[in-house]
């Protein structure tokens, strides 16, 4: 069975000199290799073919024969590394809390503790009659969390 580790390294290598960010690498027990890289402003198609063929210069299919896939992570695709929150801070993200509540927002600050997403909600104002729609900052840790992902519009 391929090494997982082994195939990570050679990941962060190609990485070494690229704006690119490793968000996933699976190896299965049938050794196939998934690769997912992400970057701010997207991943090319061009890129994911030279990482797999990097990938591919560094193995040695006579040893073990393995299936490669390398792609990006997708932008519906829930965040799995830190670096994926900060790219999208000031961005509208979904959030799944696991008691199943659907969140749509800002997400406005995400640390390893957790993240700051600015919601709308109504409000009553000290003196107001009525309440307003505001915007509402709302913490939630990491562990409390399903998914977040960002918000693809098209208005």
């Amino acid at each position: 069975m391929i090494d997982k580790n082994k195939v990570t390294e050679i990941v962060n290598e190609w990485l070494a000199d690229k704006r690119y960010f490793l968000t996933d690498l699976t190896v299965d027990e049938d050794d196939r290799i998934v690769v997912e890289i992400d970057d701010k402003d997207g991943v090319w198609i061009d890129d994911c073919v030279e990482l797999s063929k990097f990938i591919e210069s560094r193995l040695n299919r006579d040893d073990e024969d393995y299936e490669l896939e390398v792609g990006s992570a997708g932008l519906g695709q829930p965040f799995k590394v830190m670096q994926q929150y900060l790219n999208h801070v000031g961005d509208n993200v979904e959030v799944l809390t696991k008691e199943r509540k659907k969140l749509k927002g800002v997400l406005k600050n995400a640390d390893e503790e957790g993240i700051v997403l600015t919601v709308k909600r109504k409000v009553l104002a000290e003196g107001a009659k009525r309440p307003k729609m505001m915007d509402v900052d709302e913490n939630y840790r990491h562990e409390d969390l399903i998914s977040v992902c960002y918000s693809i519009s098209f208005k």
